[in-house]
């Protein structure tokens, strides 16, 4: 007996595409399987073409011990049949099903074994891709990150629900042979995609489930859901129908859902790119298959897609095409909207049903100029030689213009990635109620004269002037399915190169669906033209041409990449001599202009200092001070300023491969006092081996001089991160002497009037403002987008008519925030020194960042979100319980946060003593006058030339 048995069929009935090649794809990786006990049970169905027949006899005669060839009965056509002939000759203690083309890794069945062989499970799962698109690339379904997170055992499928509320089973696993036999475990033979309903009436089954996280299956084929959709709505039916027989009725609502995001909402998407006849039969199947709760959208989808769901169940194939645009394009108003009274936001509402509710999309907010609004070209053909073009152009029901208010308009053809442009009147235009309906004719022939060589493609725009010249203006792309052109659509063209360069324009469609011309050549001259070009840029001494451009290219990237930069910087440029009184500041890896960085920089300024200040800067200048030369982070310049600075002051940390002259003194600032573990203290730089862990001492052991605000710090950080006594400054942190600062003024002078920041953010002095700033929940590496925790919606619809809420991203990260009331929700990530927005901030809410403990030096209320406090103190571990000594409620859930800001100022009285205690604990020498503290003990002459120090690599830098 063999330890897998791996059943391939070929010849049946709904059988994938790729014929011989796919079966001889799947049985090769079988036979080059690491584990030698794999063998190959290929079923081929009476039916099979003879190439495929063929394939498969080769491969048998090729590996007779491995590969086991089966002719079914004629009877047997359909898959499903043909895989349970596989199953009953299957002789492995394991037994693996493969579709025609899917392919196993190389290590696939060894993992699954040991997997089954250790946990004693049944059923053995890892994960699977399939082919994304044409040009042949691999994706895996993005749900199974989270499911095969880590390696694990489970007691019943219900520990991992995914297991049957996706298709996570339908390839990828294997079942125990004596327990798939003991169960009685087959395929419905009358079933296309009987491979859906397969895997979770195995998991139902069979008691103990392992889960491997290693990638098992490729080459998946991507369902052809405009075809099977009857198919595939069957399948997930009875599997609905499997779970509910097990009373699992939550499972089969979550079902439901996934179902529709992962075959409705994706088909819908593909409306686009279908032909007008085809659209139609596709809806018209969909209104057929699709019924109960589909026909009402799902409730618990979001708003665009639950659109898409009801159109497609009841069969408005035009409906579904505007919904596919507005799924790619959710900015975008693509369909009349209706306004209730109560001011929520309907798409759609006829006699079947009441519309969609899409206020959350935040259309209402926009006014028509303001507005994205589909431009929907509806016809397009030539008329007595000039394009001819119509469209109609979709209004918001609450923003356009009166229907007696004066429109013109102007269609243009802008050349793609360039300036010049071309503008044609439109001669016919009119509002006809939830939009404008217009007409224009081009003669691209005579106005449209490109240059010919990288102009060859215009895209198309229309604008429209609503109320005089003076107006509100709405500009908007062209757009259209991909069959609205028709391909004998054709205009004369006139280069400016000649008619070699091109004599055709062609009118098209693009990728995102907008209408565009492009320069084609059809006549002889014009194509003999371009074969001699692309001869001459593609024969041998082009090509060598070419090869050594491309290695010159790399030759210079390799000069400017980081690995060569070190090495140059660390050998030579620390030999050059210092440039007395130069000083490079950097404030969070050169992001932005604040901080304490900044703090130093205006007190050096105020103070006249004769120092020569150098500023770095990643990705953009915007904002940095104009009088101070700025360098960009990684730069050569960046690494000349190093090199001869005799100063370096940043809060975050110079890069760590970069050594510290011996000229040069080293001023950290640090940003933050710390809740989390940091340094030596984390567990990720416990587990690290001893070179990563030396590399962080080295760029530790850089610093001179160490900023710390309370002995909380000298406790913590400078303890995690091993600095002697003699490099701490006990001045407090310089970026805080502003609050303080305000504190003070408002104590004195009252909180009016606010900081000038507060006119420019547009902040209402009768409304309270509160800033949400959570910390970096990532680790070392890029800036990402993350997911905010708190619904910024949800607070603008509770508390929008009395506070404004300020939204500031980690640095690292970044956050998209749905669009909201004017003046109740502003994003101030991108603003440089966050002080300034504490300054005019009346309540803080925040979770483990460190600036609750700045917050607390102006004694306004905080509160504390943090709904994974345990988990996260667990996994980031933490210096003291926040519970304990929080400066303000710690809540767990939105509610109860809500519920604190309702009750702000009976928690506020009940805080403030503890609030108070809290500064002093962790601000305690944070008193105002830290940056003219700092500035006399480090840049003060003489001050810092005695506490510099050499470390173990200074002294080969600059021999």
């Amino acid at each position: 007996m063999s330890d897998f048995s791996c059943v391939i069929t070929g010849g049946g009935d709904g059988e994938g595409p790729g014929g011989a090649e796919a079966l001889r794809a799947s049985v090769e990786s079988v036979l080059g399987q690491s584990l030698r006990g794999a063998e190959a049970v290929v079923v081929l169905a009476s039916t099979a073409a003879p190439a495929v027949r063929s394939a498969a006899r080769t491969l048998a005669e090729r590996a007779p011990g491995r590969v086991r060839l089966l002719h079914a009965d004629p009877a047997v056509r359909t898959t499903g049949a043909l895989r349970n002939a596989g199953l009953d000759a299957a002789g492995g203690r394991y037994i693996l099903v493969l579709a025609t083309g899917e392919r196993l890794q190389l290590h696939a069945c060894r993992n699954l074994w040991q997997a089954g062989e250790r946990s004693r499970a049944d059923l053995i799962a890892g994960r699977w891709s399939r082919v994304a698109d044409d040009s042949g690339k691999e994706r895996e379904p993005s749900w199974q990150g989270e499911l095969y997170a880590r390696s694990r055992t489970l007691a019943r499928f219900t520990e991992a629900p995914e297991l049957v509320v996706r298709d996570a089973l339908v390839t990828g696993f294997c079942l125990r042979r004596e327990a798939a036999r003991r169960h009685g475990l087959r395929y419905e033979e009358d079933l296309t995609h009987g491979e859906i309903l397969f895997g979770p009436l195995a998991a139902a089954a069979v008691g103990r489930i392992a889960l491997v996280r290693r990638l098992i299956v490729t080459g998946r084929a991507a369902p052809d859901r405009a075809r099977d959709l009857a198919a595939l709505v069957e399948a997930h039916r009875r599997v609905a129908n499997t779970l509910l027989a097990h009373g699992l009725s939550e499972l089969r609502e979550e079902r439901e859902k996934a179902f529709a995001r992962d075959h409705l909402v994706p088909l819908a998407r593909s409306f686009p790119h279908l032909p007008a006849a085809r659209r139609d039969r596709v809806a018209a199947a969909a209104a057929r298959a699709l019924t109960g709760c589909f026909r009402d959208g799902l409730p618990d989808l979001p708003p665009l897609e639950r659109v898409a769901v009801r159109l497609l169940a009841r069969g408005d194939a035009e409906g579904v095409l505007t919904a596919a645009y507005a799924l790619s394009r959710p900015a975008t108003v693509c369909a009349p909207l209706t306004t209730g009274a109560d001011g929520r936001v309907t798409w759609g509402g006829d006699p079947e049903g009441p519309g969609v509710d899409v206020t959350e999309l935040g259309h209402q907010y926009r006014t028509f100029g303001g507005a994205r609004l589909m431009n929907r070209l509806t016809r397009a053909t030539a008329d007595r030689g000039r394009l001819l073009l119509e469209g109609r152009l979709v209004l918001p029901g609450h923003g356009g213009p009166a229907p007696d208010a004066p429109l013109t308009a102007t269609l243009e053809f802008r050349a793609r990635g360039g300036a010049r442009a071309a503008a044609f009147p439109v001669e016919e235009i009119r509002h006809d109620g939830n939009g404008i309906s217009w007409r224009a004719r081009a003669d691209v022939s005579r106005r449209l004269r490109p240059v010919g060589a990288r102009d060859t493609a215009w895209d198309a725009r229309l604008t429209v002037t609503a109320g005089g010249p003076d107006g509100t203006r709405s500009v908007s792309d062209l757009f259209a399915p991909q069959d609205q052109v028709e391909g004998s659509l054709r205009f004369p063209a006139r280069p400016r190169l000649g008619p070699l360069a091109g004599d055709t324009w062609e009118p098209y469609i693009t990728l995102r669906d907008h209408f565009a011309l492009r320069l084609t050549a059809r006549r002889r001259p014009a194509r003999t033209t371009h074969r001699l070009v692309r001869y001459a840029t593609r024969f041998r001494p082009a090509r060598k041409a070419k090869l050594l451009v491309r290695s010159l290219r790399g030759r210079l990237d390799r000069y400017r990449s980081r690995g060569f930069k070190v090495p140059v910087y660390n050998t030579w440029l620390t030999r050059l001599p210092v440039r007395r009184g130069s000083v490079v500041l950097e404030s969070h890896m050169g992001t932005c202009y604040g901080d304490s960085p900044r703090a130093l920089y205006e007190e050096i300024r105020r103070q006249g200092l004769k120092l020569h200040a150098t500023w770095s800067y990643d990705p953009s200048p915007a904002g940095f001070p104009d009088g101070a030369r700025l360098v960009r982070r990684w730069s050569w310049r960046y690494l000349w300023a190093l090199a001869r600075a005799e100063y370096w002051v940043d809060n975050q940390g110079f890069p760590q491969q970069l050594r510290k002259p011996r000229h040069t003194t080293y001023l950290q600032t640090w940003h933050g006092s710390a809740y989390k573990r940091m340094g030596f203290d984390e567990r990720r730089v416990r587990l690290q081996n001893a070179p990563q862990r030396e590399r962080l001492q080295q760029a530790v052991d850089r610093f001179d001089h160490f900023l710390v605000r309370s002995e909380h710090d000298v406790d913590t950080l400078a303890r995690a991160y091993r600095l002697p006594e003699e490099r701490l400054l006990r001045t407090g942190y310089p970026r805080n002497d502003a609050l303080i600062a305000e504190r003070d003024r408002a104590e004195t002078e009252g909180r009016l009037p606010r900081p000038p920041l507060a006119g420019a953010l547009g902040l209402d002095d009768h409304k309270k403002t509160v800033l949400y700033a959570p910390t970096f929940r990532g680790g070392p590496g890029k800036q990402r987008r993350a997911r905010l925790l708190l619904d910024v919606r949800e607070f603008a619809e509770r508390f929008g008519d009395t506070h404004t809420l300020l939204v500031r991203a980690h640095y690292l990260e970044s956050a998209r925030l749905p669009l909201c009331p004017p003046g109740t929700v502003v994003d101030v990530s991108r603003h440089h020194d966050v002080q300034e927005l504490l300054a005019l901030t009346d309540v803080l809410i925040t979770d483990y960042s460190s600036i609750m403990f700045d917050f607390a030096l102006l004694d306004r209320p905080v509160v504390l979100y943090a709904p994974d406090l345990e988990a996260y103190a667990a996994e980031r571990g933490s210096y003291f319980d926040l519970r304990e000594h929080a400066p303000g409620p710690v809540t767990a859930t939105q509610e109860e946060l809500f519920g604190a800001l309702a009750e702000l100022k009976k928690s506020d009285t009940r805080y403030a003593d503890r609030r108070r205690d809290f500064a002093r604990r962790f601000g305690a020498y944070d008193r105002g006058d830290a940056a003219r503290r700092t500035v006399a003990a480090v840049f003060a002459p003489g001050a810092s030339r005695g506490a510099r120090h050499t470390i173990d690599h200074d002294r080969g830098a600059g021999r």
